[in-house]
């Protein structure tokens, strides 16, 4: 069973989950207003990242006998100055995250919830290949500077990207 407290900080959880996902759809719709479809692309599958993370909120607060109380979702931005700054947007968010799932694990670590805390290593796990990913997207984009034509390159190579709902596996 789940304290009080914790079911509050899951479900906060998951309404920052989806409000990321939020973000990372406005960000697509962004990139496909600018004819980069392949960084249009890369955002769905950031954003579908994103529910399934939320779903595996919703489906362990039920596992454990709490309840599930969805909030309002909080306008996302929707204009930026160009590819990079949406990119530095993304990274600072997913570091954002991270401290989100820091600090659930450190709750369940106060409260002796070794259930909830094993349950957040997948998440801790899953921020530093978000944040490493998201870097390593900076820093080609960071490389494109004063060569405009490259980009459509890492647009063809962004557009290759599938969703893989990693929550179901292991």
């Amino acid at each position: 069973m789940l304290s009080e407290k914790m079911q509050e900080a899951l479900n906060d959880q998951i309404n920052k989950e989806l409000w990321s996902s939020y973000l990372y759809l406005s960000m697509s719709a962004y990139f496909e207003d600018r004819g980069l479809p392949g960084f249009a692309n890369w955002m769905k599958v950031q954003a579908q990242e994103e529910v399934s993370h939320a779903m595996k909120f919703f489906n362990y607060i039920n596992d454990r006998g709490g309840r599930v109380i969805l909030k309002p979702i909080v306008e996302v931005p929707s204009e930026w100055t160009d590819t990079k700054a949406v990119v530095e947007e993304t990274l600072n968010h997913e570091k954002l995250v991270s401290s989100y799932i820091n600090n659930l694990v450190d709750q369940a670590i106060k409260e002796k919830d070794h259930a909830t805390n094993n349950m957040l290593q997948w998440f801790v796990e899953e921020q530093v290949e978000e944040e490493a990913s998201v870097s390593e997207l900076l820093d080609k984009v960071e490389m494109t500077e004063g060569k405009p034509h490259v980009i459509l390159n890492i647009d063809k190579e962004l557009g290759q990207r599938v969703f893989v709902d990693e929550t179901k596996e292991g």
